[in-house]
Formats: structure tokens, C-alpha cells, sequence
């Protein structure tokens, strides 16, 4: 009888001599390839998924990531103020991420979309688009948020390469460059305090009325930060590198970087039709150790923190992995 004729038939276990590899490697792959009940089901894999992921790994969990591919940086050319990670592009991580964290052969990833959940008596199941559903003991959701970009032609194209949030991940890049602030009151205020270190070539940007105190106008005046309350037509730029803001009466000024904090959502709503409550700013409220408020979900990333850096979604991920495992473990023990 051919190893193909005594796999098909079951026979493992009265001819273990006749295969090239140990029962116990074949079992778990099977186990692995075929399986759709799991410790943990992690939706959401990029940079927190992923260290969420390893940290299960490495504790023998059985996980799966549930992820799309589309990151919220895929424009971004290149990841800042990570250590060791400095200047990398983003797709670069994260590829060199998930080839390490696959290593770890009880972790599995599924490229779909996670699109429904609900509670069952021993965790959670979660339905893809594509129709898949697996069930978990436990959910971590690494899932990130939407930008909801404004109105304004040329933004989108621009977002995550000259149109910027985070004067740590993108400042240095433009320094002493004309930079501006496309924002408007107390955003608007934050951002100069941060960004005035980095150039004294500052310009406010509200795209309509301004909206600041007496007090704050005051600070604008002593650092030479002009206020423009013009509204915005389009953003004139090359590639999405900027090169003009053009307003609606036909004047420009030339712009080598904008920062902005545009409005989001949670990129998954899944949390809020298991319980999950959120923060007054929108984000998933969790504890220190990255856990929800229904029991069994943690959550962790951009969904969780308004620190939108690479290096925190690792940060949190790993955590979030962690606090995982030792929930299971107590209650296993």
C-alpha cells in the first residue's frame, strides 16, 4: 500500500514507520490546514496583528489572523521613529513581520474580510465576506480606523506622503521646509505648538472662519504664525508630493507639507455589536492591558489609541498578545 492509499484510508496510525515524518507533524498539520475553531482569532493583520500574533505563537496558541490588506499607511513611503525600522517602508515590516511571525506553525493567516460576529457559549464566531466562519475562545481586534478625508481635491492623493499627521513619524523629514497646518481651532493650536520646533516657515490653514480664543491668536502673533481663513479649491500637487494650495478665489501659496487630522471611524464595527464600548473620541476603550469591556475581546492599535505610530501598534500588540494568553491560561489552569 502506497503513504497516498494509507492517508487516504486513515491508516496512520498502523504504519507510522512508512512515512517520512513523525505522526505527530502530520497531525498538527492537518490540524492547522483544516481547523476553524482556534484560541484566538486576530482580525487585523498588520503591524499590531501581527505582534499580537507572535506573542500567541510563541505560547503554542492555536491563532488564526483574519486580514484584508489594506493597511491605512499603504501610500506612506516610508516608516519613521520606529528603532531599528528607521526609513523602512511600511509594506516592508509588515512583510518581513508576517514571514516571521508564520514561522510559528500553530499560527495561521486567512486573507478575507471579517464582515459579522456574535457570542457563543464557549467565545465568539466571527463570518468573513466570503462567507467562512470560524469560532474562538478569544478576539483581538488590530483592526485599525477609516481617515475620512475632507472635501477637498488633491487630499486623498496627498494623504500619508506630503499630507501628514504625526510630527514624530514624518516631522524631520520637512524640516525647516514652508510647511502648514490644515486644521482649526484647538487641533490647530496643538499641531503649531509641535511643529514650530521642527520650522519657523509656519502657516495656519482653517479653510473658513477661524475658530481660536483671544489667547491663542495672542501666541500665533509672538511666533509669526499667519492665520489663512481663505476656503480651499484643491491641493496642487506631483505624485502626492504637495507643491500649492489653490483657493477658491484663484490665489496659491506654495506648500511643501501640510499636517492635518482628518475625521475617522473604526475601520471594523464588529466590537460595537459585541458590546464593545467606545471612548468620547471614538476609539475602543481598554484597560492597561489592552482588554475591552466585554469580557474576552481585547483590542489594540490605531482602533484603540490616538498614537498612530507603527512603533505603538507593535507595542500594544504585543501586549494585547500577552494579556491573551494569560486570560486562557487562568482559565485553563
Amino acid at each position: 500500500m502506497t503513504r497516498r492509499e494509507i492517508i487516504k484510508q486513515g491508516g496512520l496510525a498502523l504504519t507510522a514507520l512508512a512515512l517520512p515524518f513523525p505522526l505527530t507533524a502530520f497531525t498538527k498539520f492537518n490540524r492547522m490546514t483544516d481547523n476553524k475553531n482556534f484560541d484566538v482569532i486576530i482580525i487585523g493583520g498588520s503591524y499590531a496583528g501581527l505582534s499580537s500574533a507572535m506573542a500567541l505563537g510563541r505560547a503554542l496558541r492555536n491563532v488564526l489572523i483574519i486580514d484584508s490588506g489594506l493597511p491605512c499607511n499603504r501610500q506612506t513611503p516610508h516608516s519613521h521613529n520606529f528603532i531599528t525600522q528607521d526609513g523602512v517602508k511600511p509594506s516592508e515590516i509588515a512583510e518581513k513581520a508576517k514571514t516571521q511571525v508564520l514561522k510559528y506553525e500553530t499560527v495561521k493567516f486567512h486573507n478575507d474580510l471579517a464582515v459579522s460576529g456574535k457570542k457563543t457559549e464557549n467565545g465568539f464566531s466571527i463570518t468573513t465576506k466570503t462567507g467562512e466562519e470560524f469560532t474562538a475562545k478569544k478576539l483581538v481586534f488590530a483592526t485599525g480606523v477609516k481617515d475620512t478625508m475632507p472635501d477637498i481635491k488633491g487630499f486623498s492623493e496627498c494623504w500619508g506622503i506630503s499630507v501628514i499627521h504625526c510630527p514624530y513619524c514624518h516631522g524631520y523629514e520637512v524640516k525647516n521646509e514652508k510647511t502648514g497646518i490644515l486644521a482649526n481651532g484647538n487641533f490647530a493650536y496643538h499641531y503649531a505648538q509641535l511643529v514650530r520646533n521642527l520650522t519657523k516657515d509656519l502657516t495656519i490653514f482653517t479653510n473658513g472662519k477661524a475658530e481660536f480664543t483671544p489667547e491663542q491668536k495672542g501666541k500665533f502673533a509672538k511666533h509669526n504664525i499667519p492665520i489663512i481663513e481663505k476656503e480651499i479649491a484643491y491641493l496642487n500637487h506631483k505624485n502626492g508630493y504637495l507643491k500649492q494650495i489653490i483657493f477658491k478665489d484663484n490665489s496659491t501659496f506654495d506648500l511643501k507639507a501640510i499636517y492635518s487630522r482628518p475625521a475617522f471611524e473604526q475601520h471594523c464595527k464588529i466590537p460595537e455589536t459585541l458590546g464593545c464600548e467606545l471612548t468620547e473620541q471614538g476609539h475602543i476603550k481598554v484597560d492597561m492591558f489592552q482588554k475591552a469591556t466585554v469580557n474576552g475581546i481585547f483590542a489594540c492599535g490605531d482602533n484603540a489609541s490616538p498614537m498612530r505610530s507603527v512603533a505603538y501598534a507593535v507595542s500594544t500588540g504585543n501586549i494585547a498578545g500577552s494579556m491573551t494568553n494569560n486570560a486562557l491560561t487562568e482559565e485553563e489552569f
